[in-house]
């Protein structure tokens, strides 16, 4: 008992540092943006330590993940190969996603829920910056969530090749994407999870998390679009 506690402990704490380290270097990009106009030279520094960091981390990430599943990976995730049936389940997990947000920025048009705060603060950062606001949301950002929210997520906490593990880790997972896309539990947080259940189930569908970044990269660029 006291070895089970202490092991979670430690993932706990670990998955903790990691979200850290994105959030971390998202607020790189932050800071960059708040004086993009005032102090373009501190602005530019800004960007060079993000991009630095991005580099840095997306190397510990991808080591890191590929560690987790050599020690332990009863789902066999790994590196499948791309075909017409995948490419078309991945086009059609996008389908939902779009079937979501579509229903969504109805009940937004017509009054019905208000504007996500997180959305607004989003637009008008990259009113300020938009090149490396855009670059960051599409590119960098879905590798680093999907590491983060499916990959370590399940290796951490939900790691049995179960029934229960398998849907509590998709109800749980998506809960916490939705989470912190708003730091706070309203109706809008269910619109992200929402989201993260359609990417967590599609984690543990196709197995390979460059599907998942794939997918997460197409419904990114189509909300800038």
């Amino acid at each position: 008992m006291i070895h089970y506690l202490t092991r979670q402990t430690g993932r706990i704490l670990g998955f903790i540092l990691l979200l850290i380290a994105y959030l971390i270097n998202s607020s790189e990009l932050s800071l960059a943006t708040k004086y993009a106009k005032t102090n373009p030279a501190l602005a530019n520094r800004a960007i060079g330590v993000m991009l630095i960091t991005v580099a840095v981390l997306l190397v510990g990430f991808t080591w890191f993940y590929k560690r987790q599943l050599k020690r332990n990976n009863p789902r066999q995730f790994g590196h499948y190969k791309l075909t017409i049936r995948r490419l078309s389940r991945v086009l059609f997990a996008f389908f939902i996603m779009l079937v979501v947000q579509i229903f969504w920025s109805q009940l937004i048009l017509h009054h019905i829920l208000p504007m996500p705060s997180n959305q607004s603060a989003l637009d008008s950062q990259i009113q300020l910056l938009p090149f490396w606001n855009n670059v960051y949301g599409v590119l960098i950002a879905p590798v680093f969530e999907e590491y983060l929210f499916r990959g370590f997520f399940f290796n951490f906490f939900f790691a049995k090749n179960t029934r229960w593990s398998n849907l509590l880790g998709v109800i749980v997972s998506g809960l916490i994407f939705g989470y912190m896309h708003t730091l706070s539990f309203s109706v809008t947080t269910l619109l992200y999870a929402s989201l993260g259940w359609v990417l967590a189930g599609s984690y543990l569908y196709f197995k390979d998390i460059r599907y998942n970044i794939a997918l997460h990269f197409l419904n990114n660029l189509w909300s800038i679009i």
